[in-house]
């Protein structure tokens, strides 16, 4: 059994949870509302303020789908609770972020400025030299960060680019000079 498939999962107070005909699930909470169409395979229920994932048999696609599964609902319940954060840092001498309504625009050493609109849904804002990507879908909110911190990525020698706050960038050691 999936020791992450099996654990039920709770739905706070103020929380609501449909679902429909082909396991399409529906949360509602106060930051807003995620839909979701899960596996026909396993079996959603709600019972007793509970939500629970069950599997019919022991095949490898309906073992692998269980823990999935379970955890898509229970990311939904907590984005709609408590949303998602990711924070990227800029790092570099000139580079730097502002914002202006839903545009982020980042001087990142180009000749040009970068230039990207917040996707539905996701929600940035600069601070110092730090961007905050908040939503309540962990997917997108995820997605968006990685797309902002492609657009210059950290390098190993002097570690400028963008990271996330958490990353850790193993330094390199640059030329030597001859003796």
């Amino acid at each position: 059994m999936s020791r992450i498939g099996k654990m039920p999962i709770a739905v706070p107070a103020g929380v609501t949870v449909d679902i429909a005909e082909n396991n399409k699930v529906t949360v509602k909470g106060p930051k807003g509302t995620l839909e979701r169409v899960l596996p026909s395979i396993l079996t959603v229920k709600v019972e007793d303020g509970e939500i629970k994932v069950e599997r019919p048999d022991d095949e490898k696609e309906s073992k692998a789908l269980h823990g999935l599964t379970r955890s898509l609902i229970n990311n939904m319940v907590v984005g709609v609770t408590e949303g998602y954060k990711k924070v990227l840092e800029i790092n570099g001498v000139g580079y730097r972020a502002s914002k202006a309504g839903k545009k982020l625009t980042l001087n990142l050493g180009f000749s040009h400025p970068v230039e990207m609109e917040d996707p539905e849904g996701i929600e940035t804002k600069v601070v110092d030299n730090k961007i905050e990507v908040e939503g309540i879908d962990k997917e997108k909110v995820g997605q968006y960060a990685a797309v902002i911190r492609d657009k210059k990525r950290p390098e190993p020698y002097k570690g400028k680019g963008i990271k996330y706050i958490d990353e850790v960038i193993r330094r390199k050691v640059g030329k030597t000079g001859k003796k």
